[in-house]
């Protein structure tokens, strides 16, 4: 690694990364008080964390990857408690807003947005991590928590699509060049579950089981889901399924505003014959802001955690310019720039153009990946 440098002996501290839970408080006062108060929630999320990333700066320190998980106890606790208060945070709400308050149908609408900022940018980032771990109450709660945002088939498109085939046709969330957003997040809503579907069912298939098995993780999703929404529709009737299923929409929303820019316009080189080469730390975009780096638990180091998955948040480590595309930012800026495309393709495709002459100076014909024509990977489901 360049620009960095790996430090076993850096003390681990968990407690700043507690400071997701600042979310808790500022959800509470958001609902109680209703009014122009609802914009605190988006505001502390898209402007005060880039501001704080601007005076704080990057993280470039490594901690020693191989500290065993009993010195992460703190790490680790801290996101196996969000799901029973995202749960309470969820459905609280919805009775508070269906029964108690008399707010207007836009303020209800913006403090449900509210809490859909929340669930998408605490909520399914813990997922992620958790359903990343072999623990079985890990991996449960994460499911649970992508339940209460109706995404539940995304624990299976994440392990099973997106980390064996990022950068690859198959993938279904590694934006090609030159695909704006508005055009990436109907594509992955539509096509996601399929996608989820057929690789539980290859997966199946190789132990001479039908997708229709009852091992099928997929049913588990379902159910869980409606249970929410049984749940949501007893508390506000249709009322409170329509305001539960809009923040999950808006949670959603940024989940695939985040996959868009973690890998936009990074392929994987095809050796011929439906192969590709291994993935490398050059085909994510990171980001070492200190700030968002602790509201997302790490996720912006995220050329490792493809390179080894299982490896737990605080662990994560940052790779120099020479082997990895960097972010100007942290993801929170970079996520509202892709929200206005003529932007985005400015500020980035420049910057792709660059990667392929710093990786890939051997391809000259850039079209196949561009319009996504090269084959499915061998192997892929």
């Amino acid at each position: 690694m360049t620009d960095t440098a790996a430090e076993p002996g850096t003390r681990l501290s968990a407690w700043p990364y507690w400071l997701t839970l600042t979310f808790v408080p500022l959800i509470l006062f958001v609902v109680t008080q209703g009014g122009w108060m609802i914009l605190l929630v988006p505001f502390y999320g898209w402007v005060l964390m880039p501001l704080l990333d601007t005076v704080f700066g990057k993280d470039l320190r490594n901690p020693d990857p191989n500290t065993p998980d009993e010195e992460l106890f703190w790490f680790r606790l801290l996101t196996m408690i969000w799901f029973p208060i995202q749960f309470c945070m969820v459905f609280g709400t919805l009775y508070y807003l269906t029964r108690v308050a008399s707010y207007s149908t836009l303020e209800t609408l913006g403090i449900m947005f509210a809490i859909g900022v929340t669930t998408g940018t605490v909520g399914i980032v813990y997922a992620h991590e958790l359903f990343h771990k072999a623990n079985w109450l890990e991996r449960n709660l994460g499911d649970l928590l992508m339940a209460l945002v109706l995404y539940g088939h995304f624990r299976t498109e994440h392990l099973l699509v997106h980390h064996p085939w990022v950068g690859t046709p198959r993938d279904t969330v590694t934006a090609r060049y030159n695909e704006g957003f508005l055009r990436v997040f109907p594509r992955v809503l539509w096509q996601g579950p399929g996608s989820a579907w057929r690789a539980e069912k290859a997966m199946l298939a190789r132990v001479n089981r039908s997708p229709w098995h009852m091992s099928n993780p997929i049913w588990k999703y379902i159910v869980l889901q409606l249970a929410f929404l049984a749940l949501a529709f007893a508390i506000g009737r249709w009322t409170g399924v329509g305001l539960f299923a809009f923040q999950a929409l808006v949670a959603v929303w940024q989940l695939e505003l985040t996959n868009y820019v973690e890998h936009y316009g990074l392929t994987r080189k095809h050796l011929g014959d439906g192969k590709y080469e291994p993935v490398q730390p050059h085909h994510s975009w990171d980001s070492a802001h200190r700030v968002s780096g602790l509201l997302l638990i790490n996720l912006q180091r995220h050329a490792d955690h493809h390179l080894h998955p299982m490896r737990r948040f605080p662990l994560l480590q940052v790779y120099g310019h020479d082997q990895v595309p960097m972010l100007p930012t942290g993801y929170p800026p970079m996520t509202f720039i892709a929200m206005i495309p003529p932007v985005w393709r400015r500020v980035f495709n420049p910057k792709v153009r660059a990667w392929r002459r710093q990786f890939y100076p051997e391809i000259a014909d850039w079209v196949p990946y561009k319009t996504g024509t090269l084959p499915m990977p061998r192997g892929a489901g």
